[in-house]
């Protein structure tokens, strides 16, 4: 990392970022071009590891990448704001970020089931929503197991 003043080291603080984010992007490997798709998520601590859940459709380009290559990069941020320095006659980028890469693992079963669930209850607005339960046979529910991690924030 180019900016050592920017990263981030202390995981409390990285889960206080991820905590903060509405969205993953993951990229997948799709010959000359990376295939970049932003997806609502959850997450799980286990000890030192970090896991991302992702849910999707059985088809189409991006179920057919994650079976072809079981690795991924992922990002994920919190835009702050632009702000301009007048005394150093500058524009930043107020942000916080999270990035990385992670092996991509298919869930069947309760496991399926419960990171469903998590995904679902992560975000508010779902946590009441009764809603059809046979959609879980036709979605792919897929774990996202950290294998490097970096944070950066160029804060307020």
């Amino acid at each position: 990392m180019r900016r050592k003043d920017r990263e981030v080291t202390d995981r409390k603080t990285i889960l206080e970022i991820i905590n903060k984010c509405e969205i993953i992007r993951i990229g997948l490997s799709d010959g000359q071009f990376p295939y970049i798709v932003p997806l609502n998520f959850a997450y799980a601590q286990k000890g030192d590891q970090i896991e991302f859940y992702i849910h999707g459709a059985m088809a189409g380009r991006k179920y057919e990448l994650m079976n072809k290559e079981r690795n991924c990069s992922f990002e994920m941020d919190v835009p702050l704001r632009v702000e301009c320095i007048p005394e150093k006659k500058s524009i930043t980028m107020r942000y916080e970020c999270v990035m990385g890469t992670a092996r991509i693992d298919f869930l069947e079963g309760e496991e399926k089931r419960r990171a469903l669930a998590h995904i679902i209850e992560r975000y508010e607005i779902n946590r009441d929503f009764e809603y059809d339960k046979n959609m879980e046979n036709r979605t792919a529910v897929v774990r996202l197991t950290v294998l490097e991690l970096t944070a950066k924030v160029n804060p307020v």
